[in-house]
C-alpha cells in the first residue's frame, strides 16, 4: 500500500514539475509520519525516502531513536515549537519549518550547537487557528535575525485553509513565493531564503505549480485504497 502511494505520489509530482517546466531535482518530498508508527516510516526509508517530518518534539524523537545512526535521514519538526521545547530537539533535527518569533529565534540561538535551517513561518491566508508571522512583518523580523549565526533561513513556509478554494491555494501559495524573492534578493548571507516549504497531500500539485521546492505529504502516504 505505502509503496503504491509513494509512487502515485511520486509520479504526481514528475507530471507537476512538467506542466511548469521546473526540474524535479528542485523539489524535496517530506513525509509526514506523525499518524503512523516507526514501522510504516522505517518501510518508507527503505523505499528511498530520506525526509521525515514530525510535528511533536516527543514524536520525533521517539521515531528518531528507532532509527539506526547510519541511515542517511534528515529529520524535520513541521509542529509549533514551545520556547521550553527547543533544548530537546533543536540539535535533533536538519529543518525546522515554524520559526514565527523573535523570542523562538533567540532560545535557538542559546540552544544550538550549530546553525539550524529555518524555514519561517507566514500566515498568508490570515487564518486566525494559523500561526505565523503577518506578510507585512516579515522583512523587519528577518532583519532582526541578523545576530544570530545560529539561525539560517533557508526559506519561507506557509499552509493554505483546508477548506480553501483551488483559486484561494493557488493566491496564498504564489503570495508566498513573492514574498520568498523579495527576501532571497536582499542577498543576506543568513538569510539566503531560496526554499519555499508549502503544499500537503491535498495541494502539493498547486503548490509545486507555484514554486515549491519542499512539499510535506501525510495523508496521501498512508492512504489505504
Amino acid at each position: 500500500m505505502i509503496a503504491e502511494n509513494l509512487h502515485r505520489i511520486e509520479q504526481e509530482i514528475q507530471e507537476s514539475c512538467a506542466l511548469v517546466s521546473r526540474n524535479l531535482q528542485d523539489i524535496t518530498m517530506v513525509a509526514v509520519t506523525k499518524s503512523v508508527d516507526s514501522i510504516a516510516a522505517k518501510e518508507l526509508v527503505e523505499l528511498g525516502v530520506t525526509d521525515l517530518a514530525e510535528n511533536r518534539v516527543d514524536k520525533l524523537l521517539e521515531k528518531k531513536q528507532s532509527f539506526s545512526h547510519d541511515q542517511q535521514i534528515k529529520w524535520h519538526l513541521i509542529g509549533n515549537l514551545q520556547r521550553r521545547k527547543v533544548k530537546l530537539i533543536i540539535n535533533e533535527i536538519d529543518y525546522f519549518h515554524a520559526l514565527d518569533s523573535l523570542r523562538l529565534a533567540q532560545e535557538i540561538q542559546k540552544r544550538a550547537e550549530h546553525p539550524i535551517h529555518c524555514f519561517i513561518e507566514v500566515n498568508v491566508s490570515g487564518e486566525e487557528s494559523k500561526h505565523g508571522l503577518k506578510p507585512e512583518e516579515l522583512h523587519s523580523f528577518v532583519e532582526e535575525l541578523e545576530k544570530l549565526d545560529k539561525v539560517y533561513v533557508v526559506g519561507l513556509m506557509t499552509m493554505a485553509p483546508y477548506d480553501a478554494s483551488q483559486q484561494e491555494v493557488r493566491t496564498i501559495f504564489s503570495t508566498l513565493k513573492q514574498l520568498q524573492v523579495s527576501v532571497k534578493e536582499k542577498n543576506l548571507q543568513y538569510a539566503p531564503c531560496t526554499e519555499l516549504s508549502m503544499g500537503m497531500s491535498q495541494d502539493f500539485k498547486t503548490a509545486i505549480e507555484e514554486g515549491a521546492t519542499f512539499v510535506r505529504i501525510g495523508t496521501a502516504l498512508f492512504r489505504k485504497g
